[in-house]
């Protein structure tokens, strides 16, 4: 069974791990935000493309079968 930390080492003992963070700079957190919309970007517009091939396709397909 492990020992309990008293409430007050708890609390030293979350300050200090929180020291040891290494926080991105605003530069940093911009490029990333902006690099996320990017990719979801292009995501979306490779999806929306294939979408409309495979709804083209079945359209072509189900318009010579019936």
């Amino acid at each position: 069974m492990a020992t309990r930390t008293n409430p007050l080492q708890f609390i030293q003992q979350v300050r200090a791990e929180i020291a040891k963070v290494v926080w991105p700079t605003r530069r940093e957190t911009v490029l990333t935000t902006v690099m996320v919309f990017v990719m979801a970007s292009l995501t979306a517009v490779f999806f929306f493309i294939v979408d409309f091939i495979i709804r083209q396709g079945l359209q072509l397909l189900l318009g010579m079968v019936g």
